[in-house]
């Protein structure tokens, strides 16, 4: 049985989701790049989804956002569902996309992690050994210069989504916002830690290449293999799945936040006993979305402190 997640409007998180058998399905070619542009930013609007960092990899997927509403789960399922629809219509793909692990959602609790989270993702092309800098990727992504004031723009694909449908706007902007902590005067200095931990992250990638003698694939090369191939490089078994994570050296920060979810589970633990057994004036901790939304239960608004 999965651990319940706590869903609190203007959470950001980490979320990765990963294509079946690592199959190349989403190659960065132009097609793919204007599909996953149009989509995120179509849903994003509808979820009142705010978008920080992007990077599609050729078999996986990296998004840093902000949930505003408290409506996470419905963004990732229309989002997730419509990428599936159109990547098998435009690869002419039978058969599922995504990976059938759940899709790792880790929310960000400080600056630092934000920090270092966007650069992880911007970061990951070269880490990958694709390209020796993260601007050389060719794929969907987002520069860091460009958070909080710039934008991607795509029009609507021709594959899969209905041009009568008024849902499929023919040109969708998808805006690059600040994460919710960093305002107009702290921007510039978020920018700058960003890109510095991108040119950290580059160097030890560079280091590693160096130690096993492996040189880069580069982005002509990256834009040319074949969709219908798998990743062949080694891949530890994911055996941790964590759900959130505050940076390195944060002090208390880990041992407040490993407090907090296990307050929650616990709460959210005894209220299902209660719900199960037939109490349905049972409350159940803030932030619990399936039991509210399927099941109609109340939900306090107090968050648990610890």
């Amino acid at each position: 049985m999965s651990q319940p997640r706590q869903i609190a409007p203007g959470a950001t998180y980490l979320i990765t989701r990963r294509v079946v058998r690592r199959h190349l399905l989403f190659r960065p070619d132009a097609a793919i790049t204007e599909l996953l542009i149009y989509i995120l930013a179509v849903s994003s609007r509808r979820y009142g989804i705010e978008v920080h960092a992007l990077c599609a990899m050729s078999s996986h997927l990296h998004l840093v956002v902000t949930d505003a509403k408290g409506v996470l789960p419905r963004f990732l399922q229309f989002f997730h569902r419509i990428v599936a629809l159109g990547t098998k219509v435009l690869r002419k793909w039978e058969g599922p996309v995504w990976d059938h692990e759940a899709t790792s959602v880790v929310r960000l609790l400080t600056r630092t992690a934000v920090v270092e989270k966007i650069a992880y993702v911007l970061a990951n092309p070269v880490a990958a050994g694709l390209v020796r800098h993260a601007c050389e990727w060719q794929g969907a992504k987002v520069d860091a210069a460009e958070i909080g004031r710039g934008a991607l723009r795509a029009r609507r694909p021709s594959a899969y989504l209905n041009p009568k449908n008024p849902q499929w706007i023919e040109v969708a902007t998808l805006p690059l916002s600040l994460p919710p902590t960093i305002d107009d005067h702290t921007a510039e200095s978020f920018r700058s830690e960003v890109a510095a931990e991108i040119e950290r992250q580059e160097m030890l990638a560079h280091a590693e290449a160096q130690r096993q003698g492996l040189r880069f694939l580069g982005p002509e090369r990256a834009g040319k293999v074949s969709p219908y191939e798998r990743a062949t490089s080694f891949e530890a078994l994911r055996a941790l799945n964590p759900t959130f994570a505050v940076g390195h050296e944060q002090g208390d920060a880990l041992r407040i936040a490993a407090a907090a979810v296990r307050a929650f589970r616990a709460s959210y633990r005894a209220a299902l006993e209660k719900w199960r057994i037939g109490v349905r004036d049972v409350v159940f901790p803030a932030g619990t979305w399936w039991m509210r939304t399927f099941h109609g239960a109340s939900v306090t608004d107090v968050v648990l402190t610890v």
